[in-house]
């Protein structure tokens, strides 16, 4: 199994699961930060509608993206998800990051006033306890997955093409950490009496949202520019191309991940000398039903009858 082979029904159930605890955590956090008058709290509030934008943009993306192709997309749809994709880390930087380094410059420049913490650090807990279980379900999706092809799951997670998951397990990271800075900001204020610390806990949960955006901006946009399978999987279609008779060499490889379970594969391949017309036919046949049976996420394959180093072609096509 190829490590873009993965289940959809997995993903959507992961997204699911985490927009529906960022819609809850919301609205409690925005309701604590308006009593509390804490400006972190307000952040976190805002870094959570952010989450939720961004899994219905995944939501969107997913279903999107596994439209069979047609007549006006002749190779699939798959590319889509990863605009949606690109899209929901823009709403992450906007919706979430600007907002809280703004409120945390704001509360260190105009001050602020300290109220009661108590609603806040409750709503800290039960956020703290449903981020966790999203976060619990992405993680367990990952590491299902990385075992299945046989790797790390932290490099699983920095290569899949799966971004909606990637997604989902970073921005639950990102809500565990921001929600202890958050936790801190409100205890520093309640131990001094000064909204400094507040403020600069509003600012550092705004910069660790930039730098989930930019890890997932730039995810995507790699994507979208066209990614190549790992050089692992690179060689490992090379070694099954060369195993089908009449195939006596891969000339040129070239691999394009479409979508988390599109895989396109396109090579020049040289045969036999002696190979008839026939022959060539059947061993494109062969290689094709190969690679889909050992890489069930390739899609699409092109072979193209190509002479070897060392043999010239004549106008007429005859070596």
């Amino acid at each position: 199994m190829s490590e873009t082979d993965i289940p959809p029904s997995e993903s959507v159930f992961t997204v699911v699961v985490a927009a529906v605890a960022n819609l809850g955590i919301a609205v409690a956090k925005a309701v604590a930060g308006v009593l509390s008058g804490s400006s972190a709290m307000l952040s976190e509030a805002a870094h959570s509608v952010a989450d939720t934008v961004t899994e219905l943009m995944l939501l969107t993306a997913l279903r999107r993206g596994a439209r069979p192709a047609d007549e006006e997309h002749p190779l699939g749809y798959g590319p889509e998800r990863y605009v949606w994709a690109l899209l929901a880390a823009v709403a992450t930087f906007v919706g979430g990051a600007v907002f809280a380094v703004y409120d945390g410059v704001h509360t260190l420049t105009h001050g602020e006033e300290p109220g009661d913490p108590l609603v806040s650090y409750i709503v800290l807990g039960v956020a703290f306890v449903l981020e966790g279980y999203s976060l619990r379900t992405g993680a367990r999706q990952v590491r299902a997955e990385a075992a299945r092809i046989g790797v790390p799951a932290g490099r699983y997670l920095r290569v899949t093409p799966d971004t909606a998951v990637k997604a989902v397990v970073m921005e639950d990271s990102a809500a565990l950490v921001g929600l202890l800075l958050a936790a801190g900001g409100l205890l520093g204020g309640q131990l001094t009496g000064s909204g400094v610390w507040d403020g600069i806990a509003s600012i550092l949960i705004g910069l660790l949202l930039v730098y989930v955006a930019w890890v997932l901006g730039h995810s995507n946009a790699r994507l979208l520019i066209g990614r190549p399978l790992p050089a692992p999987l690179r060689d490992a279609v090379r070694e099954e191309i060369l195993t089908v008779p009449h195939i006596v060499a891969v000339l040129e490889l070239t691999t394009l991940i479409q979508g988390p379970r599109e895989i396109l594969i396109a090579a020049k391949v040289d045969f036999r000398d002696a190979s008839t017309a026939a022959q060539v036919e059947w061993a494109c046949e062969e290689a094709e039903e190969q690679l889909r049976e050992v890489f069930p996420a390739i899609r699409r394959v092109y072979l193209d009858p190509t002479p070897g180093l060392g043999r010239e072609v004549t106008a007429g096509g005859e070596p």
